[in-house]
């Protein structure tokens, strides 16, 4: 933009030319919260601030809002610093008097030469289970694991530590620059008592990530627990959405099988994070590192899909593929996940379209905006319009669907296939879930993979003898399925 051009109000505030008095009036207060000069002294951003408030009482008057937009020249597709690729399971739908079904793979990716961005600082809260299940090896490899991490923070990053069982305590404080020996002992200190009470761990976390809830920041908390908490979900469920309004991610990690894997799932998906297993004490410390040194790696906190519900279109799945596996909720609103620097975001949707839906020439799945959240920019970044369609012919085509998006379905059948079964047996329905099991090993099997079918069979032979699992069979085939169906996004969809 030349100096003589004038400034782009719209993307200052990061909205489209379109957007309503709403959605300037949000834009405007996001951004005030993050550059007032009485949050925010770095240098220059005063000056950004105040063209903000400039941009805003602009806008929010329609008279000088006309005014104004009349002095624009058109407006240019490429102001986001992300872009989007999309790929169909068909190239176009059927007119017939049946719903179909259509699959839309997206890769969303940094734009090029936006990757200079700095690596944003870090403030992370570790909320982690002392109760008297965890006593012994699972404690030690877990205190040796956040002083690991302590080590490894830069100088800018602030860390703080919660220890929780019936009732919570602060370990670390939220700080940074603060003597790490003495963090370390006060880590060393920990001991095991009590039960579970995921909450008061959860509202400790928040609190401390709070008190430093300060723009520029990547703010994220590490959940580790093995064991089940009992009345308190939808109390967890409501901070989680507390926690994705302010842009502090959840991830949660279960030791053992114990612990509510569907529950965490849920915490963790309502802010984009991800869920893990950690089936032996050993592993924790691979998967508490590989968690830090993937948010040392963000681009991007979070990208939020926003759409409008179209006529006659369900959006019945979403799932992200990379760059942590997790089942998103189908919604208006959807957190789909962080973008990392050297690993764009991949999202599996499943549209059911009905007749209704399908017009002369072409059927809309979705209308609406991508808007990534990125902790590095001093502004609100620029969303980008995100509108998928596809033509209606007669009939279908012979036109064979991309590689990438054959791969990813193959495996993610695999892993629905297991989420079948469980909910048939949760209902009591086990003769079908062990066909749903039994189907799964067949699919295995085709595709080389032994062991886990062996395991599979073991699973469907148990649901028919005795209705119930082993103990640690379900999570055993879930993770290990999350686990190919990754494996499977790294060696067949790059």
């Amino acid at each position: 933009m030349s100096s003589s051009a004038p400034m782009d109000y719209y993307a200052l505030l990061g909205v489209f030319r379109d957007a309503s008095q709403e959605e300037i009036k949000r834009a405007y207060f996001e951004a005030a919260q993050k550059l007032h000069p009485d949050k925010n002294t770095a240098a220059g951003e005063t000056e950004i601030f105040l063209e903000v408030q400039k941009a805003y009482e602009t806008l929010a008057n329609p008279k000088r809002r006309n005014l104004y937009d009349a002095t624009l020249p058109p407006e240019i597709a490429n102001y986001s610093v992300i872009t989007q690729e999309t790929l169909f399971s068909r190239p176009n739908l059927v007119r017939m008097d049946e719903p179909q079904m259509m699959y839309a793979f997206l890769e969303i990716s940094p734009r090029e030469g936006t990757k200079k961005i700095p690596a944003p600082p870090l403030n992370i809260c570790l909320a982690l289970d002392r109760s008297t299940s965890m006593q012994g090896e699972k404690l030690d490899v877990v205190k040796a694991t956040a002083i690991q991490i302590l080590r490894s923070l830069r100088p800018e990053d602030v860390f703080s530590v919660v220890a929780f069982s019936d009732r919570a305590e602060v370990v670390v404080p939220a700080g940074m620059n603060a003597e790490i020996k003495k963090q370390e002992n006060q880590i060393q200190m920990m001991t095991a008592f009590g039960g579970t009470e995921i909450y008061s761990g959860l509202a400790a976390a928040m609190e401390q990530t709070r008190r430093t809830l300060t723009p520029g920041r990547i703010h994220h908390i590490i959940l580790l627990t093995d064991g089940n908490t009992y009345g308190d979900e939808q109390s967890c469920l409501e901070l989680a959405d507390e926690a994705a309004a302010q842009n502090i991610g959840i991830s949660g990690m279960g030791i053992g099988h114990e612990w509510n894997d569907i529950f965490l799932d849920a915490l963790a998906g309502k802010t984009g994070g991800s869920s893990a297993y950690i089936a032996q004490p050993k592993d924790i410390q691979h998967l508490l590192v590989e968690k830090f040194n993937t948010l040392v790696s963000i681009y991007a906190d979070d990208v939020i899909l926003e759409c409008k519900e179209t006529d006659g279109v369900k959006l019945n799945y979403a799932f992200r593929l990379q760059p942590e596996l997790g089942a998103l909720e189908p919604s208006p609103l959807v957190h789909l996940g962080p973008i990392l620097r050297d690993t764009p975001l991949h999202v599996i949707l499943e549209f059911i379209v009905q007749p209704s839906a399908l017009g002369e020439k072409t059927a809309e799945l979705m209308r609406g905006s991508l808007k990534p959240i990125i902790s590095a920019r001093p502004l609100p970044a620029q969303p980008l319009r995100f509108n998928l369609s596809r033509p209606v012919r007669a009939q279908s085509s012979d036109e064979t669907p991309p590689r990438k998006l054959i791969s990813a379905l193959s495996r993610l059948t695999l892993y629905r296939l297991q989420d079948r079964a469980r909910a048939a047996a949760d209902s009591g329905d086990y003769d079908s879930a062990a066909r749903s099991l039994n189907r799964m090993a067949t699919h295995l099997l085709a595709q080389g993979e032994t062991s886990l079918a062996k395991t599979v069979l073991l699973e469907a032979d148990l649901l028919e003898k005795s209705k119930t699992w082993s103990g640690s069979g379900q999570k055993d085939i879930k993770y290990k399925t999350r686990a190919l169906l990754l494996g499977g996004t790294k060696e067949n969809l790059l």
